[in-house]
């Protein structure tokens, strides 16, 4: 049986664009090794990818959040660093999404087998939180993880209050 990694959200705009800050840049080269790691050993990789477009602004998150990022089609949007030269967007397996979590990913886990998932990414106490629980949901069974080594937060208190979290929902914090 395979094991599933999730790279949730390692763009530009998360990174060194409208969004980031100086702890995402420093995981570029711990995702890529656990990129580079999966895919040697043949099992599965999946990117999540934020992805929004001129009329974020007016959206709910958009309202929250007044910060246009990741709009389809830009820099920002694209894959970050050495994590870009990984990914094939005719081979790998990846979903855009509008929100947080992906309720498309969630979807197409659901009914899959994997022998564990892990989680990495940005940002921990949003999008890799939200979507650790889609795939609890998805995959109730299966043993998930995040190493806190390979995902941050713009800010560290709420970065370490998301990793008790993440326990408390049976997610396995490894680091």
């Amino acid at each position: 049986m395979k094991k599933l990694l999730i790279v949730v959200d390692y763009q530009n705009d998360f990174v060194d664009g409208s969004l980031g800050f100086k702890k995402a840049e420093e995981l570029d080269e711990k995702i890529y090794n656990k990129i580079k790691e999966f895919k040697e050993k043949e099992d599965v990789v999946i990117y999540t990818f934020d992805t929004h477009d001129e009329k974020y602004l007016e959206s709910v998150e958009g309202k929250h959040l007044p910060v246009s990022h990741c709009l389809k089609g830009t820099r920002g949007h694209d894959l970050f660093g050495k994590v870009a030269s990984l990914f094939d967007k005719d081979k790998d397996i990846y979903f855009e999404k509008e929100t947080f979590p992906s309720l498309d990913l969630a979807n197409y886990l659901r009914g899959q087998e994997f022998e564990s998932v892990e989680l990495c990414g940005l940002v921990s106490n949003i999008c890799v939180l939200s979507n650790a629980i889609m795939v609890k949901a998805s995959l109730p069974n299966v043993e998930i993880y995040v190493d806190k080594n390979l995902t941050a937060s713009f800010d560290n208190k709420i970065n370490e209050e998301c990793m008790d979290i993440l326990k408390g929902l049976h997610v396995n914090v490894i680091d």
